[in-house]
């Protein structure tokens, strides 16, 4: 079994600071948590801009460079960028933030219902997105919802869009998307192309579990305030303790945590 990948997601799009006052928003705060969250022991972090002043979702170019620079400069993470819709969801919004060639970035291979809204993801978008990717030489992390995405995904790989071996990340959990039971779970595992490497992110309370029986499974985990602001019930917490936690989990079931250059080897980055 290969060394646990952590990942960490440390802002996302929703958590504010009225919610929790853990959630960083300005670059020099996520820049920051990535640190932290390194030194915890996470490999990758997946990044999502915030505008400052009203701590809202941004496409911003300059936002996205800003944390991008930081934590190339400080870490030696793997940075994850996301193509997520929350702020934008045309094509032009999601795309120029590859041009900073980051290591890795989400794709999402298909549409699901948010609990208030319609996250939508054509077939062409998809495509578009892929292309760039392989085009500037990032991997993409198949950000899948539902099991059907995980065929598109193996699709983009047929038609030459994407290069094999697939890495792939389960979000589960959230309403209107799969829910977090390890049927499920193990349902997904066993439906991605063999060679793949996984990871899995649970959505509120199923983050804890999930990633749980992921460690015990083989797979990778996924951590953060982007998911899940609770470290138990009614408490909050920092990412870095997220991590902390996945850390001693996997000594407890003895298995190694990965450094960002062991996560590198095998997520087969180039």
């Amino acid at each position: 079994m290969e060394k646990l990948i952590i990942t960490a997601a440390v802002t996302g799009s929703l958590p504010t600071k009225k919610k929790t006052p853990h959630v960083p928003i300005r670059p020099a705060e996520i820049v920051e948590a990535g640190i932290r969250c390194e030194q915890a022991g996470a490999a990758v972090i997946h990044v999502h801009a915030r505008n400052p002043q009203d701590e809202s979702p941004s496409t911003d170019f300059q936002i996205f460079k800003e944390i991008y620079e930081g934590l190339k400069a400080r870490t030696h993470l793997i940075i994850q960028i996301s193509t997520g819709g929350r702020a934008g969801m045309a094509y032009e919004q999601r795309s120029d933030r590859l041009t900073l060639k980051p290591e890795m970035a989400s794709l999402t291979t298909g549409s699901v219902n948010f609990p208030d809204s319609v996250y939508a993801n054509s077939p062409e978008l998809i495509e578009r997105l892929a292309r760039d990717m392989k085009t500037h030489g990032i991997k993409p992390e198949m950000e899948i919802f539902d099991v059907s995405m995980i065929r598109n995904a193996v699709e983009l790989a047929e038609k030459g869009l994407a290069d094999p071996p697939l890495h792939f990340d389960f979000v589960m959990g959230l309403k209107g998307a799969i829910p977090a039971t390890i049927e499920n779970l193990v349902h997904l595992k066993n439906s991605i192309p063999s060679g793949s490497t996984w990871t899995v992110a649970g959505i509120g309370p199923a983050q804890l579990v999930v990633n749980t029986h992921a460690i015990l499974m083989g797979g990778h985990v996924r951590i953060g305030l982007e998911d899940n602001i609770y470290f138990r019930k009614g408490e909050l917490a920092p990412n870095e303790r997220f991590v902390e936690r996945m850390v001693k989990l996997a000594a407890e079931f003895g298995r190694p945590v990965a450094t960002p250059d062991e996560a590198r080897r095998i997520m087969q980055l180039k």
